[in-house]
């Protein structure tokens, strides 16, 4: 969970265009991009050197640049998100990252890194409407030859499988009640969150701290007990287009 680099892209115009089932509205520019540097600077504060890359009309979810890549110690792979619109937005992140690490694209099947939570050399998966099993096996076979293993987590409602379970370290999971109990996550200890707060089960660990969404009391206290810093900012105009707090960056 120690980070000292991040890349982030700026919202485009367009960003009221992207992808989303969430039925809140569509976002206000002025008031994503005011949320976007607030995002910016916690990720500074808590000694990230940040990589911001210029937004993309033509792409309006594009900042959501977690689904476009999945970063390792040792490689980043490219992904082949699910959403046919978002395949474009591949090319542009290839540059930035091949200034960091060896790249290894995926070919086959639909795999956002949205879905994708990484837990030292475990990768569990969210099987959703954006991750197949193709894109999976296709995403093993690249990672294992590494000493990568897989795990397929179906996910029944969310978007992406980190929309409901984030790895907070120390082998804590902040987890919805839905998969709780999935015997993938046995072996952790599970901090189940509310139906009414799940998008809060959209924190990020950022090397010794917290980074969570606004509004969210209850989860906020829970994850207060755990002894960190904890930074609260408020995500609503991301959350209008599916978006959280570990989409927005590329984190490693």
């Amino acid at each position: 969970m120690q980070f000292t680099q991040a890349i982030v892209r700026r919202p485009s115009a367009s960003c009221a265009a992207g992808l989303t089932t969430a039925q809140l509205g569509a976002p206000e520019y002025d008031k994503t991009l005011t949320q976007f540097h607030t995002y910016c600077e916690t990720l500074c504060k808590l000694g990230v050197e940040l990589t911001e890359l210029p937004p993309l009309d033509a792409f309006p979810d594009s900042h959501f640049v977690e689904d476009v890549a999945v970063v390792t110690p040792e490689f980043a792979v490219i992904t082949r998100p699910g959403a046919p619109a978002r395949r474009g937005e591949t090319a542009a992140i290839e540059a930035p990252l091949a200034a960091h690490r060896e790249l290894l694209p995926m070919r086959d099947g639909r795999l956002d890194g949205g879905d994708v939570m990484q837990v030292g050399k475990r990768f569990f998966i969210g099987v959703t409407s954006r991750t197949d099993v193709d894109g999976i096996a296709a995403f093993e076979a690249l990672v294992s030859p590494y000493g990568y293993s897989v795990v397929a987590v179906p996910v029944g409602e969310g978007l992406h499988l980190k929309s409901v379970v984030n790895y907070l370290g120390d082998d804590t999971l902040l987890v919805n009640e839905a998969l709780a109990a999935h015997a993938a996550f046995a072996a952790f200890r599970r901090i189940a969150i509310e139906p009414a707060d799940e998008y809060a089960g959209n924190t990020l660990r950022v090397n010794d701290a917290f980074i969570t969404p606004a509004g969210y009391p209850r989860v906020h206290e829970r994850v207060d007990m755990l002894g960190l810093p904890l930074h609260v900012i408020d995500t609503s105009e991301f959350r209008k287009m599916d978006g959280g707090l570990t989409c927005l960056s590329l984190r490693f």
